[in-house]
C-alpha cells in the first residue's frame, strides 16, 4: 500500500534527520523531494501545491527553526499536514435516522461498488450489530444482481431480490418498504455504474437519491485510477450531495495518490478503505494512522484492532497455556500460527502496519503461495511427525515432499523455519521478549 510514496518520503525524512540544523536551503531541498514523491504517487497537482505551501510556511516558522531537534520538528509538520490533507479526524458512518437508514453506493463500473456493499454490510453487522438488507439496482451489468446475491449468502446478510426487467426506482421503493416492514436497521443500495461519466447514469442515480433520501451517499472510487479518480470524484460531487468516500484497492497500487487527492477535491471525508479481496478487507479510515503509515512509522493501533477482531482467542489461550506448562511447540502449533497470520491479512498486511517496515520489500516467496506451500507440507506429515519433528529424517522427507508436490529442499527449509519459531516460543515462555524479537528474522514463511 502506497509503497513508492512511503519509500521516497522515508528517504527525505532520513536526510532531514541527518542535518545538524535546518536552514531555508535544506528545507527547500527537502520540499523539492517531497513534491516529486507526491507527483510520482499520482497526487493531483493543485493538491501538491497547497500541501507544499502549507509545509513550507510552517517549516520556516520560529517553532521549527529554533527547535533543539529541527529534523524531528520538520517531520512533525509533514505528518500534521498529511493528516490534515486526508481529513484530520476519522468520520463515522451516520445511522442516526428512523430505520431503515438508507446507504446509497455510487461510483463507476469496476470501482468495487458491489464488493464494497457486501463488505460494508458485514462490517455493520459485526461491528455495529445492525440488521442489514442489501439490494442491487444495477439492471445493466450482466450478473451484477447475482453477484450481490452470492455475496449476501456468503456473509449471511439478507438480500432483497431484483431482476433486470424491473426499473431501478421500482426496485429501490420495494426494497425500502420491505426493510421498513421487516424491521431492518440498514438498507444498502448498490447502484449501476458505467465505464465513464454519462448523462443517463447521473440522471438515474439522482432520481434514486431524490426517492430514497439516503442518510449516507457514499462514493466508491478505485485508488488505482490515479488522476482519473479525482475527475470522477468531482463529477459525482457536483451531481450528488455526497456524504463520504470509500477508497477501494488501496493495497493494489503502490502509488495511491487518490487517497491524498479525493478528500481535498470533494471536501468529503474518507470513511472506509477497501484492502484485499477478502470480505473482511474493509477498514475504518483514520487520517492520522494513514499519515503514519505513509511516513513509514507503521500503524500499531490498527494492527491491534485487527488482532482483536481476527485472532482466534481460544486458540491463542490454548497456545499460551501449552507454553506455560512447558509442553513445547510442535508443527501443529506452527500451522495454527500461520493460519492466524492469514486471518489478519497475511504477511504483507502485517508488515505494512509495523513501524519501520511499511513499504519494505518482502523476500521472494514471502506471500500467500509460500504460506499455502507450508500448509501443504505439514498436511503431508503423519500426526506423529507433526508432534515429533525430530523423527523426520531423509526417507520421511522424501515421502513428505512427494505428498506435498515440492522438493526435499522445501521440506528442509520449512523444518529450519520451524526450529527458529520453536526457539522463539521457548524464549516467550521464559519471558525473554528482547531475545525473541531478535530471533524473529527468518521465522515466517519465505523469510
Amino acid at each position: 500500500m502506497l509503497d513508492n510514496l512511503t519509500s521516497r518520503l522515508s528517504t527525505v525524512i532520513r536526510n532531514v534527520r541527518g542535518q545538524a540544523r535546518l536552514s531555508e536551503t535544506n528545507i527547500q531541498d527537502a520540499l523539492r523531494d517531497v513534491r516529486m514523491a507526491l507527483l510520482e504517487a499520482d497526487v493531483a497537482l493543485p493538491v501538491v501545491r497547497d500541501f507544499i505551501a502549507q509545509v513550507k510556511e510552517k517549516s520556516l516558522g520560529t517553532d521549527v527553526m529554533a527547535s533543539l531537534s529541527p529534523g524531528q520538528a520538520f517531520i512533525g509538520v509533514v505528518y500534521e499536514e498529511l493528516t490534515k490533507l486526508m481529513g484530520t479526524a476519522s468520520s463515522e458512518i451516520n445511522l442516526a435516522t428512523t430505520p431503515p437508514a438508507v446507504l446509497l453506493m455510487a461510483g463507476l463500473q469496476g470501482s468495487g461498488k458491489t464488493t464494497t456493499t457486501g463488505k460494508l454490510a458485514k462490517w455493520l453487522k459485526e461491528q455495529e450489530k445492525k440488521k442489514v438488507l442489501v439490494v442491487s439496482c444495477d439492471i445493466y451489468r450482466p450478473a451484477a444482481i447475482e453477484q450481490l446475491k452470492t455475496l449476501a449468502s456468503q456473509l449471511e446478510v439478507e438480500w432483497y431480490p431484483s431482476t433486470p426487467e424491473q426499473k431501478p426506482l421500482d426496485i429501490a421503493r420495494a426494497a425500502r418498504e420491505f426493510a421498513r416492514t421487516h424491521y431492518f436497521d440498514v438498507l444498502i443500495v448498490d447502484t449501476a455504474g458505467r465505464l465513464g461519466i454519462d448523462t443517463v447514469m447521473m440522471d438515474e442515480i439522482r432520481q434514486l437519491h431524490d426517492e430514497l433520501n439516503p442518510i449516507e451517499t457514499l462514493f466508491v472510487v478505485d485508488a488505482m485510477q490515479g488522476q482519473d479518480a479525482v475527475n470522477t470524484a468531482r463529477a459525482f460531487n457536483d451531481t450528488l450531495p455526497l456524504t463520504g468516500i470509500v477508497l477501494t484497492k488501496l493495497d493494489g497500487d503502490s502509488r495511491g495518490g487518490a487517497a491524498l487527492s479525493v478528500r481535498h477535491v470533494t471536501g468529503k471525508p474518507i470513511k472506509f478503505v477497501g484492502v484485499g479481496e477478502k470480505l473482511t478487507g474493509l477498514e475504518r479510515f483514520y487520517p492520522d494512522r494513514m499519515a503514519s503509515r505513509i511516513l513509514g512509522m507503521g500503524d500499531v493501533l490498527t494492527l491491534i484492532e485487527d488482532a482483536q477482531r481476527n485472532v482466534d482467542r481460544d486458540e491463542a489461550n490454548r497456545m499460551a497455556d501449552k507454553l506455560r506448562k512447558g509442553k513445547g511447540f510442535d508443527l501443529n502449533d506452527f500451522k495454527a500460527q500461520i493460519q492466524q497470520m492469514r486471518n489478519m491479512g497475511g504477511l504483507s498486511a502485517l508488515m505494512d502496519k509495523l513501524p519501520g517496515m511499511s513499504g519494505a520489500n518482502l523476500p521472494a516467496g514471502a506471500d500467500d503461495k509460500a504460506v499455502n506451500r507450508v500448509e501443504g507440507i505439514i498436511n503431508s506429515m503423519t500426526p506423529l511427525e507433526r508432534t515429533k519433528p525430530e523423527l523426520i529424517k531423509a526417507s520421511r522427507k522424501r515421502r513428505i515432499a512427494a505428498g506435498a508436490g515440492v522438493s526435499v529442499q522445501e521440506v528442509n527449509r520449512l523444518l529450519n523455519q520451524f526450529e527458529q519459531a520453536q526457539k522463539m516460543m521457548k524464549m516467550m515462555s521464559k519471558g525473554g521478549l528482547a531475545k525473541m524479537m531478535r530471533s524473529m528474522k527468518g521465522m515466517l514463511p519465505g523469510m
